[in-house]
């Protein structure tokens, strides 16, 4: 099986050139020349203070040179991938925290044999030097009902304790108090991971197999495989599996979590889950929590601890008092260490009111007016011809987009009639024109209805009941320029613009036309839209959904601006009979 691509230079430089990127992208690290250590660049600032430094295998980025920085860890140390650091390493890294004038340092380490002997071993070697060690060991897994003698592993929760000890060192605590807190706070911890795909090291092919649908439980940071194998269920469902697992009574390592209890929950990536899907799991383990009536104190939703590209997840419990969370909320300077809120999520109003708008103009009541009649005598004629070239604008469309440009339109058509039936006719343009701007807007749908919403929108600003013929040629120009505007066509784009350009151009001549000539120039601009309906026959889609087809294909016109034209004909004629 071929192992699988990695984004690396080679297997045997990529750990050494991640901890240069990382180092080199933020100002507030440094590496030890010779030593995969990297430290704060800072040191100057422990002097008087615990140093804290932690390490381990490479893999679990951002873990663990991601913590350095003012409190949180003083330094990190970093192994091969998925492989415990050297104490020599170790070694140096200490004795770097001692020299810079530190008072003591703890070591945090994960509970796996070989990061306890490796850092073991420097901590005996560093006492030798003269340097006051301490050693941490996290061991917070709830995978195991009956762990075996090695004991439960160290995972995420280990971040949360990079986090209190570097809080409690840079407040001035001694090696003895931050071992006691920290000692204290890991009882009330546990962590459990889930995960739908494996993992693979550089150069190696994956670590376990699981079929497609599988899902594993309970697995450790190193591609090891978990506790027990089921088929994927909803992120809800796996949640509660998840949590219920944890808090299982009957189990050695588990968490023991009661009604009132007040937690911190982190919900880590283990390294290839979209943060869609993140935060659909965050979302049901604050709701599975509270449900359990747990009082959700903070909630840290990212990747903290990964597995490289495991397709997984692990959720984190760590029992929390007003002191704890008080060291969880200091800020602290690095890099990986999210900007949190502080805020208790439990119980917070997490929901805003919408703005009290009416947005729909088609509900209100409108004064009638003298131009109410013709008005309503126009919209029936209108509407009874887009009822009439339903099928004809079908069969355009049919050939250029998707067929259904006749039923759009019909669909307004309808719902403007349905409206007629029930509402007094206003007599000011301006609001009849907002009213069939949202009817359209919710009735005909497609890009049709937005384009058409837009135009009846951006024009019913300028026409009130005392608007002359100059002032619709302004609104007509209006709209046509706020659908150029957000559709992006243009004349010649062969779409409903072919029609309506030169028609409001025409109208334009409306400003200076004598009371007498205006019906001419109405004439003459629906003879420019019918004109132009026609014509884009011969023009290239260069907009809208027939752009994709063809241009040999496009023989027949533009059934949007086919519409237009028909819409222009039909006030014509209505204000002709008037006249």
């Amino acid at each position: 099986m071929e192992p699988q691509k990695k984004l690396i230079n080679s297997v045997d430089s990529c750990v050494d050139e991640a901890l240069c990127g990382l180092v080199r992208a933020n100002g507030g690290l440094s590496l030890l020349r010779g030593h995969r250590v990297v430290l704060r660049s800072d040191l100057d600032n422990l002097r008087g203070k615990v140093a804290v430094l932690s390490g381990g295998g490479s893999g679990h980025e951002p873990a663990h040179g991601g913590y350095v920085g003012a409190g949180m860890l003083s330094a990190a140390v970093a192994g091969g991938v998925f492989a415990s650091p050297p104490s020599a390493s170790i070694l140096a890294a200490i004795l770097c925290l001692h020299n810079a004038g530190a008072s003591g340092v703890l070591l945090i380490v994960k509970n796996y044999t070989g990061d306890r002997l490796n850092f073991g071993l420097a901590a005996e070697q560093a006492r030798n030097h003269g340097v006051t060690v301490d050693m941490v060991i996290v061991a917070e897994d709830c995978a195991f009902d009956q762990p075996s003698k090695a004991g439960r592993r160290g995972l995420c929760g280990t971040m949360l304790m990079h986090k209190l000890a570097g809080a409690l060192a840079e407040e001035g605590c001694s090696l003895d108090q931050i071992v006691s807190k920290v000692t204290e706070v890991l009882k009330g911890i546990g962590t459990l991971g889930v995960s739908l795909s494996p993992c693979s090291v550089p150069g190696c092919v994956p670590s376990f197999d699981l079929p497609p649908g599988d899902m594993e439980l309970g697995l450790g940071i190193h591609g090891e495989a978990g506790v027990k194998r089921s088929k994927v269920a909803s992120a809800d469902e796996v949640v509660k599996t998840m949590i219920d697992h944890m808090t299982n009574p009957d189990s050695q390592s588990q968490l023991p979590l009661k009604s009132g209890d007040s937690v911190i929950l982190c919900v880590n990536n283990l390294g290839a889950l979209s943060c869609l899907e993140m935060s659909v799991v965050t979302r049901a383990a604050v709701m599975c929590l509270e449900h359990r009536e747990v009082v959700v104190a903070r909630v840290m939703s990212g990747s903290f601890m990964t597995s490289l590209e495991m397709a997984g997840v692990s959720l984190t419990l760590m029992r929390a008092d007003q002191e704890t969370l008080k060291l969880f909320d200091a800020k602290p300077t690095a890099p990986a260490w999210p900007n949190l809120s502080s805020m208790c999520v439990t119980r917070r109003s997490y929901i805003s009111d919408p703005p009290a708008m009416n947005t729909r103009p088609q509900d209100d009541t409108y004064p009638q007016g003298p131009l109410s009649p013709v008005m309503r005598k126009t919209l029936e004629r209108v509407c009874s011809t887009l009822l009439e070239k339903q099928e004809e604008l079908n069969s355009l469309d049919r050939a250029s987009g998707d067929g259904d440009c006749g039923n759009t339109h019909a669909q307004a058509a309808k719902a403007i009639q349905e409206w007629m039936q029930d509402h007094m006719f206003p007599g000011c343009p301006g609001q009849l024109l907002s009213v069939l701007a949202g009817l359209v807007q919710e009735k005909m749908g497609g890009s049709s209805g937005a384009l058409y919403s837009l135009f009846l929108t951006a024009a019913a600003g300028y026409v009130t009941e005392q608007s002359n013929a100059a002032a619709w040629a302004s609104a007509l120009h209006a709209g046509t320029q706020a659908i150029r505007r957000y559709g992006g066509a243009d004349p010649g784009d062969r779409t409903m613009l072919d029609a309506l350009c030169p028609a409001v151009d025409e109208l334009m001549k409306l400003n200076t036309a004598p009371p007498g000539g205006q019906m001419a120039v109405l004439q003459a601009a629906v003879q420019k839209a019918t004109l132009g309906a026609e014509e884009t026959r011969n023009l290239a889609a260069r907009a809208g959904r027939a752009s994709y087809i063809a241009a040999e294909r496009l023989t027949l016109p533009d059934p949007g601006a086919v519409a237009v034209s028909a819409i222009l004909r039909a006030v014509l004629e209505v204000l002709e009979g008037q006249n």
